[in-house]
């Protein structure tokens, strides 16, 4: 299932949708949810998707450590059933991991997940919670050739059981769908692109009583507009106590702040996508900038930052996350990176 626009997510929810994923998607699903804990200090140093021919049934293999030692990794088994998953779906599965054990195609994991879109059949998730009768049954349905088990190409041999054997089948756990969906919704970029579910937007950024280093070069052009206007040179202090400039500084602040906020928010979700939004809010106010009917830099400040509230920006995808400040906190930006200026 590939993203190709906006849904609603109380009528289209996560759990509806992953339906339609293949059964690639749904391991790459599950990969994604994996990599959630990957990195330093967190629990996976290493996850990699598996899943297809060889894979010794391993769909996803995810590493305490960056080496794959036993009991120092867990493997997640992805079924992408449209219905639940009984016993003849998990015991072929298992069957083929504990002949690899055996065989030394990979150690003993710490815990083996089970994760279907449907889940597992109420006689199976009972099971999986009675480690010894679950084991008992297994066992059994392998000896018998029962239950989907190929016991030609995995017979019950001596490797084999002890592989079976020294695993603790209470390490056989059920990954429940929704966990699993929440799970993947702390990756957004992952989470929109594969249900096309978007992410919200933080609240607007206060901006800080005290001038942060970042502002430095836009505020100093705030001042020579104020200079110019007043023709008495101003300092910062005195234009945050003035009455004719107070006001309007704090509000140009406000807006440099709220389009602050988009881009910190477009780190996460479209990357470069602001550096594109500023591109098109220079295109969209150049002709107004570069008007010769100014008379000085107050004028043509706020003729700018008129007119950029009224842009129409459709071809961005931050064009649905923009706050009324946004387009007016752009121009600011622009100035910022030194690509605009109000005195001439």
């Amino acid at each position: 299932m590939k993203r190709r626009q906006r849904l609603n997510q109380e009528k289209y929810p996560p759990s509806s949708l992953i339906l339609l994923l293949s059964p690639d998607e749904w391991e790459g699903f599950i990969e994604d949810c994996c990599r959630i804990n990957l990195g330093v200090g967190k629990k996976y140093q290493f996850v990699a998707k598996l899943g297809g021919a060889g894979d010794a049934g391993r769909d996803v293999e995810a590493r305490y450590q960056s080496d794959l030692v036993k009991d120092e990794w867990d493997l997640y088994q992805g079924k992408r059933y449209q219905s639940a998953i009984g016993e003849s779906i998990l015991y072929p599965e298992l069957a083929k991991v504990f002949h690899h054990i055996g065989l030394g195609t990979f150690p003993a994991p710490a815990n083996y997940y089970v994760c279907a879109p449907k889940n597992t059949t109420p006689t199976l998730h009972d099971l999986i919670a009675k480690p010894t009768a679950l084991k008992a049954k297994f066992l059994q349905a392998w000896t018998d050739g029962k239950m989907g088990i190929d016991t030609k190409n995995f017979p019950l041999d001596k490797n084999t059981m002890d592989a079976l054997n020294a695993f603790e089948f209470s390490n056989i756990r059920e990954y429940p769908v929704k966990d699993l969906i929440d799970l993947h919704a702390k990756n957004p970029v992952k989470h929109e692109a594969l249900f096309g579910i978007e992410v919200p937007r933080e609240e607007v950024l206060v901006a800080p009583a005290v001038p942060a280093v970042m502002e430095q070069i836009y505020l100093t052009e705030l001042l020579k507009v104020y200079a110019e206007h007043s023709s008495v040179s101003v300092n910062m202090e005195a234009a945050f106590s003035s009455e004719a400039y107070g006001e309007h500084l704090q509000g140009c602040r406000a807006e440099f702040y709220s389009a602050e906020g988009l881009k910190r928010f477009r780190r996460d979700i479209y990357p470069e996508d602001f550096e594109k939004l500023l591109e098109a809010v220079y295109a969209g106010v150049k002709r107004v900038l570069s008007s010769p009917l100014h008379q000085n830099g107050m004028v043509r400040l706020d003729a700018v930052l008129n007119h950029a509230s009224t842009l129409q920006i459709s071809d961005n995808p931050l064009s649905r996350r923009l706050f009324p400040a946004d387009l007016p906190g752009a121009c600011h930006h622009l100035v910022n990176e030194e690509k605009m200026k109000w005195v001439k």
